[in-house]
């Protein structure tokens, strides 16, 4: 048995290094075995998936485990050798087959590679025929289970409409926190928050009696009006107000979705902007938060729409649920906004922070040179991109301003990659100005310490360079 439980982690860890490898050096040292060549059906030899790189990792990864698990090392590298001449001869036939390099083809794929090292393990081990054959299946079920897992994670997209450009952790933060959200072992696979915010950091506020306290303090939304001049905003944008919501966490805190649609009901804005975080768990379940994102969209009253962009708490899968309800997500893209025959454009940006899924020359890509943007981010540390792409406003969220404050030093922590001056209230770089939301909601534990929620009313305003200097 214990042989039998030896040799299937030897041949799965040979199956494994090529992918895992290529995770590790994205597009590094990717030279293909058959260095372009074509047979002539015009098909490559293997094709461009299987690299030189992959060949040489399967190698030493059967060398290596194999002598950790006790084969001579001969035996290991052989093993692996033998593994990936049986991966280029199922690459070889199926090219000969018309299909695309890649293509995974159950069975072909995992049975050469399997069987072939059993010419070094069959004398060596002294395995009988039944034996073999029960193992080289076991090799292809775990093996194809394993392929199938990598693309879930690493290749599959989640929407149509865009195909996030994740790197492989980030893919991965993104199946833990999406692709399970209605796994029952959610929990488990991010069990880490649970311990830390729920058990630590939620009991450490009990035990000192802060807790109550700091739950009123999150309740304690305002509405903050803020006026930002440009001296090169278009002439019929004088005046412009945008209604900016972020961070709402709209499930983490009983009464906090009333105390915001109490405060937004009454506006009347010329444009409403969402800068993501509209869940308060990082995984799990978010229906709450789209049926109650659902009725807070019914009570906003904006002229140009309702725009948004996604947090670091956010799923991809939520996009075409809200843009059924009319709120329009920009996803690395832009769109102009018109008053007569002025326009100012509104370019939103993926997640900067945890999936860094942000792509700045898509975003920018049809948006004029030298025109006046606004640039929707959840959060603001990467305003330097910003402001080298021309954008003149920068709107975001994502450090609640702390969250918890201290006399004379401010936020103890802001979550955020980007200098503190640039993590609450109005900022400015270079000629772009800056606006960071303290946000509604609240994110970890629900308590806010010297600084409250907010919704921001934000009105821009032309003037001329004199007088901003003079302010």
């Amino acid at each position: 048995m214990w042989l039998t439980v030896k040799i299937l982690a030897l041949l799965w860890s040979i199956n494994f290094a090529p992918p895992s490898l290529s995770i590790l050096l994205k597009e590094r040292c990717q030279t293909p075995v058959d260095l372009g060549h074509r047979m002539k059906d015009g098909q490559p030899l293997f094709g461009p998936h299987k690299t030189i790189r992959g060949v040489v990792a399967g190698i030493l990864a059967g060398g290596l485990i194999g002598w950790v698990l006790g084969f001579p090392v001969v035996i290991g590298l052989g093993c692996g050798a033998l593994s990936m001449i049986g991966d280029l001869t199922s690459s070889l036939i199926k090219r000969r087959l018309g299909k695309a390099s890649g293509t995974v083809v159950a069975g072909l794929d995992q049975l050469p590679e399997g069987a072939f090292p059993f010419f070094l393990l069959v004398p060596h081990a002294n395995l009988g025929l039944v034996n073999s054959v029960a193992l080289v299946l076991l090799f292809c079920l775990g093996a194809y289970a394993g392929s199938f897992f990598f693309k879930w994670i690493f290749v599959t997209h989640a929407i149509k409409r865009y195909k996030r450009k994740l790197r492989p952790r980030q893919r991965l933060r993104e199946w833990r926190a999406c692709d399970t959200a209605y796994h029952p072992l959610h929990r488990f696979f991010n069990f880490e928050r649970a311990i830390y915010y729920h058990l630590i950091m939620r009991g450490a506020f009990h035990v000192l009696g802060l807790y109550e306290r700091g739950r009123r303090n999150a309740l304690n939304i305002r509405l903050n009006q803020v006026t930002l001049e440009f001296e090169d905003l278009p002439t019929a944008f004088d005046g412009y107000t945008i209604l900016l919501l972020t961070d709402l966490h709209l499930d983490g805190l009983a009464g906090l979705y009333e105390r915001i649609h109490a405060l937004v009901a009454p506006l009347h804005v010329d444009l409403c902007l969402f800068g993501g975080d509209y869940r308060t768990e990082l995984s799990g379940p978010y229906n709450k938060v789209l049926l109650r994102l659902r009725r807070l969209l019914r009570t906003i009253d904006a002229r140009d729409g309702v725009y948004a962009v996604l947090g670091n708490h956010d799923c991809i899968e939520m996009v075409h649920l809200l843009e059924k309800r009319g709120m329009r997500f920009l996803i690395n893209e832009a769109v102009a906004l018109t008053r007569g025959k002025d326009h100012l454009w509104l370019v939103g940006i993926d997640d900067p922070h945890y999936y860094e899924a942000h792509d700045f020359a898509e975003a920018f890509a049809e948006v004029p040179s030298r025109v006046f943007s606004i640039l929707l981010a959840h959060s603001p540390e990467v305003y330097d991109q910003a402001a080298s792409y021309g954008a003149r406003l920068y709107l975001c969220g994502h450090t609640h301003a702390g969250q918890i404050q201290l006399p004379k030093i401010g936020p103890l922590f802001t979550h955020c990659r980007a200098p503190r001056k640039f993590c609450q209230n109005h900022w400015q770089f270079g000629r772009m100005q800056g606006y960071t939301s303290a946000g509604a909601g609240v994110s970890g534990v629900p308590v806010r310490f010297g600084v409250s929620g907010e919704v921001a009313l934000i009105q821009l305003k032309k003037v001329n360079a004199t007088q901003i200097q003079s302010n």
